[in-house]
């Protein structure tokens, strides 16, 4: 690698440079963002870490010892203190079932709404119903409880269920436009071909454009996995049985038992955000895959 320099009488000449110099001279101008980042990091890492560290450590351990003392030793007592106190397979199973229909309505409506406004995005209608839903995400929930309570005790969602409903529905604007941007970025050719084909408009979306939507529809699924299973507001003003609440909102009602026991506090917190930590450590490739080829054409 070399470089280009001028001597005394103005002419130019190469001076190699290595590849060592080279990089220092590019990585010079990255220091703040370096730092910003480390900082950033220890935000996330340091409570996590926090959090491990104590769930693991005995009551009396818990109480006396700091919270960057090591566990000495590591106990699970309060893993099964919690487990047992929040019934936590129920309380499990009631925020798989919320996010899974969250995820799988997410995918569905969200691609089929955004193919259709793609595919029509010609029409005054559809452009009228793009602009209406991304409207949406304006409206937050607190602003929409009140009748988003009473109308889902009405029809009987007042569920679990009901709770995954309007998950996908809250997050509708949000999913319809990372698509519909990933749809502008296909070339049309695919679908003039299946037309010649004979193909209709339901056949053409299966088994072309969906299959197509595959890197997008796992970003739209993962950030409705992550929203809905971390959602604590909806579920807790909507879901009238406590006993089929889901784990946020579990462990908030049973915050006064836990009193003093932080092991036990601790230790349901990292049982109920455990995963979510793992959703996205094994798919924040395809979450960052998606949305690179949504935005580059």
């Amino acid at each position: 690698m070399s470089v280009r320099s001028y001597d005394s009488l103005g002419t130019t000449r190469r001076v190699p440079v290595s590849r060592s110099q080279a990089r220092l001279g590019r990585d010079r101008y990255n220091v703040p963002l370096t730092l910003l980042l480390a900082v950033c990091t220890l935000a996330v890492l340091v409570p996590l870490f926090v959090t491990i560290n104590m769930a693991f450590k005995t009551g009396s351990q818990a109480v006396q010892a700091e919270a960057f003392a090591l566990p000495s030793p590591m106990s699970v007592e309060g893993f099964l203190e919690a487990w047992r106190l929040t019934d936590f397979p129920a309380a499990f199973a009631t925020s798989l079932l919320v996010s899974a229909v969250a995820v799988a309505g997410a995918v569905l409506i969200s691609s089929m709404a955004a193919y259709a406004i793609h595919a029509n995005w010609e029409r005054r209608a559809f452009k009228f119903a793009f602009f209406y839903v991304l409207a949406a995400m304006f409206l937050p929930f607190p602003v929409l409880a009140l009748s988003q309570i009473k109308l889902t005790g009405i029809v009987g969602l007042d569920t679990p269920l009901g709770v995954g409903i309007l998950h996908v529905m809250f997050l509708l604007g949000f999913n319809v436009m990372l698509l519909t941007t990933f749809l502008r970025n296909m070339p049309g050719e695919l679908e003039e071909a299946a037309r010649i084909d004979g193909a209709s408009t339901w056949q053409t979306f299966w088994r072309i454009i969906f299959p197509l939507l595959a890197p997008m529809s796992a970003t739209v699924g993962i950030f409705a996995f992550l929203f809905s299973w971390n959602d604590f507001m909806m579920p807790s003003m909507i879901i009238s049985d406590p006993s089929m609440q889901t784990l946020p909102v579990v462990n908030q009602l049973f915050q006064s038992q836990f009193s003093s026991n932080y092991h036990v506090s601790f230790a349901s917190y990292l049982m109920a955000m455990a995963p979510a930590i793992v959703a996205f450590v094994f798919t924040q490739r395809w979450v960052l895959s998606g949305v690179t080829q949504g935005a580059v054409k």
